[in-house]
């Protein structure tokens, strides 16, 4: 990964100043050791009229399968794969943000005791990236850097090969940036839009991201026409954290706008005295009844079936009754996610050993799925086409056979009572279906009494007299042994 940032001169204010701003003698090459690898920053030339500082990364690929630690018991689902074939020591990203972070701490900040008026002030810069992925092309990198005071953003598209243009263009762009900006911001602007571009991040997503985005964001991102794409993508799309970023940065443009402290403007509220009770999120209260299900009936190996991002299983984990937690998803990203939330590469050999993550179809059936005391389909079923529903009630409840299933499903009679909720819309853009609660409660008991099971009905969520729950839950429990033949 390599970047060079340049700038122009005279002998008044000579270009080789960028040394005293960057903290790095244009006279010498350093190095400095990250957790990745190692990083070179060097002066290709060092002139009055012109200078250019060049970082250099060097990702060390062994470091980054070790600080993977524990991949192997299922830290990510493509992980041995990846191990050898990645892309990222190649492509600037997250691993260069990191590392301009790290040995331009200083200059990020806009601290130069030496000159601190240079630091302060706007510079003729150029900044070049000659390999940068971009996901959304050249246009999403004009839309981002374009409205930040740069006069010249150039995103070249990078040819896949180019023995055979035919093939096209890469994902990959070489950008070059012009302008008169204090060195600061263009840093800062770099550090929070390179993971952005890539849309991806080497690391877990913590909520102290929120501070360093905001921090590193401050002056420019509030204002920003795409701020809602920069958070979300910053924050790998953890919807909490990018809400609470977006809430914040709504007071600080409101605090710009009325010249005012953001603290003057976030006062309509007194904490010591506030006493609302904000509403549980429905998915908080779906996973509250999932939970109270599987301790009534005693379970202590579960089956997370179309385990999502791993929400469940983490609340799961939680809980030292379940000795053995199985999260499976068909998609290998949201597997990814679910890996990442639980931190699976950080994780204590102990703890590893209750859980485990794998791929596979609940269209078919699937030996590692047999022998559980509960499986869970929490707002799984109605993402199926109704003609591949019989392929997934045989696959649970013929083949795997757990003593307890539970099945939440939306309650399309409660729909009305969505304000935002276009009517005659389902909830998700992927439902396939979503059913009242006699249609449910139809369903639900003709599997039970072909597969040997009763079944119990729980509403989740508020009540309501007229149309019921937002969501309904079936408890299954198994009452034979022997599979009673499937009529046709």
């Amino acid at each position: 990964m390599f970047l060079t940032i340049s700038t122009t001169g005279n002998p008044e204010r000579p270009a080789t100043d960028l040394g005293f701003l960057l903290h790095k003698h244009p006279e010498r090459a350093q190095s400095f050791t990250t957790s990745h690898g190692t990083v070179h920053v060097l002066y290709p030339e060092a002139s009055t009229e012109r200078c250019t500082a060049a970082l250099l990364l060097e990702v060390d690929p062994v470091a980054l399968v070790r600080r993977g630690k524990g991949k192997g018991r299922g830290g990510a689902p493509d992980s041995s794969l990846a191990q050898y074939v990645n892309d990222r020591p190649y492509a600037a990203s997250s691993l260069l943000a990191v590392a301009l972070a790290k040995v331009f701490a200083t200059a990020l900040h806009g601290v130069c005791k030496t000159m601190p008026e240079r630091a302060a002030a706007p510079l003729p810069l150029r900044v070049e990236v000659p390999v940068l992925p971009a996901r959304g092309g050249a246009e999403l990198v004009r839309a981002l850097f374009g409205p930040l005071g740069w006069e010249t953003v150039d995103a070249e598209p990078v040819a896949l090969d180019t023995e055979f243009p035919e093939w096209g263009d890469s994902r990959y762009v070489r950008l070059v940036l012009e302008g008169e900006l204090r060195l600061a911001d263009a840093l800062n602007h770099l550090y929070v839009l390179l993971p952005v571009l890539d849309d991806a991040k080497h690391y877990w997503v913590t909520p102290d991201e929120v501070d360093k985005l905001l921090r590193a964001g401050d002056g420019w991102l509030a204002a920003h026409p795409e701020r809602q794409l920069i958070t979300a993508r910053y924050l790998s799309r953890r919807w909490s954290l990018t809400r609470e970023a977006t809430e914040r940065l709504e007071l600080v443009r409101l605090a710009e706008a009325e010249e005012v402290d953001v603290e003057d403007v976030d006062n309509a509220v007194d904490e010591t005295t506030d006493t609302e009770e904000r509403p549980v999120p429905l998915a908080e209260q779906r996973r509250e009844a999932i939970l109270a299900a599987l301790g009534a009936a005693g379970a202590a190996r579960v089956l997370d079936l179309g385990c999502g991002q791993g929400q469940l299983v983490q609340a799961l984990l939680k809980d030292a009754r379940y000795t053995e937690i199985v999260g499976v998803d068909v998609s290998v990203r949201a597997l990814t996610v679910a890996a990442r939330r639980l931190r699976l590469d950080r994780m204590g050999e102990r703890q590893a050993a209750r859980v485990k993550l794998f791929q596979g179809s609940l269209a078919y059936t699937d030996k590692r799925l047999t022998g559980y005391d509960a499986a869970v389909l929490s707002e799984v079923v109605e993402h199926l086409d109704l003609p591949r529903l019989p392929a997934l009630e045989y696959a649970v409840f013929g083949s795997a056979r757990p003593r307890t299933v539970l099945v939440t499903t939306p309650n399309v009679e409660y729909n009305v009572r969505w304000e935002s909720l276009p009517a005659g819309h389902v909830r998700h853009g992927d439902h396939r279906f979503e059913w009242t609660r006699e249609e449910f409660r139809s369903w639900a008991a003709e599997v039970a009494g072909r597969y040997g099971y009763d079944v119990g009905f729980t509403p989740v969520g508020p009540d309501d007299p007229e149309v019921g729950p937002p969501t309904q839950m079936a408890v299954f429990t198994r009452t034979d042994e022997t599979l009673k033949e499937v009529t046709a």
